[in-house]
């Protein structure tokens, strides 16, 4: 029986920054209904990865497939199967928290009754109705981020792309948060969380790769891997910088 190929693949990644590598030859692959839990220090490359993956850098190197189809060759790919949320969520000041939703659904291709559906569902499932009236520019950090969550989820993307996205949340929120990323993968969609926090690895994901200086050195399933345990090996690789282990 043919194996389903992977939703995502990425094939020796590269990219410099300022004159440095920031990304090197990162190969990495993600079925559908898989959550990754991307792990390293601030300055390991996370970003810059997820903003390759996201089509937001251009790699300088490598090739991306996203279900099966080379990315770099077909960027409307991510208009249609692609949702990502940026460290920092990209919001108008002067829209509505509403008026960002339709916004962004519009450029999903979503319109009409499609698009109010998946605007009611949105506002619902990241506790944003109350809010639906209010400027952008006014909200709190953690109603930016929430909306940026939205904005991602709107049109049930197959590959969910987060950058830090508990920040600014308060203990409550990140258990939403929780359980909606456990709610995409359920149903089918492929998820990679950007995080340097462990507990949200080992409370959600299926699957860790720890990077360090741009470099892949670890990377397998957390099934049968306790906290500490991944604490462990985290700790090895942000300060001795080994090796990727066999």
């Amino acid at each position: 029986m043919t194996m389903p190929s992977p939703l995502l693949r990425l094939d020796k990644l590269r990219r410099r920054r300022a004159g440095r590598p920031a990304v090197k030859d990162l190969s990495l692959t993600l079925d559908r209904g898989q959550v990754l839990g991307l792990l390293g220090v601030n300055g390991a490359g996370k970003s810059t990865t997820l903003a390759m993956v996201a089509g937001a850098l251009r790699p300088d190197g490598g090739a991306i497939a996203l279900d099966g189809r080379d990315f770099l060759e077909h960027p409307e790919l991510a208009r249609r199967l692609l949702g990502w949320l940026p460290e920092r969520a990209p919001l108008w000041p002067e829209l509505t928290v509403a008026e960002h939703l339709d916004a962004h659904g519009r450029l999903r291709g979503l319109a009409g009754a499609a698009l109010r559906r998946a605007r009611e569902d949105a506002l619902a499932r990241l506790e944003l109705a109350p809010l639906a009236r209010r400027l952008a520019g006014v909200l709190s950090q953690g109603q930016r981020q929430r909306l940026g969550l939205a904005c991602a989820l709107l049109h049930r993307p197959a590959l969910l792309v987060l950058d830090e996205p508990a920040n600014a949340l308060d203990p409550v929120q990140v258990a939403a948060l929780r359980a909606l990323v456990r709610e995409e993968a359920a149903n089918g969609a492929a998820v990679i969380l950007s995080t340097h926090l462990l507990a949200e690895v080992t409370a959600v994901c299926d699957r860790v790769a720890i990077l360090h200086e741009g470099t892949l050195r670890h990377e397998g399933p957390l099934a049968g891997t306790d906290a500490a345990a991944l604490e462990r090996r985290f700790f090895e690789i942000a300060m001795g910088g080994e090796a990727k282990a066999a």
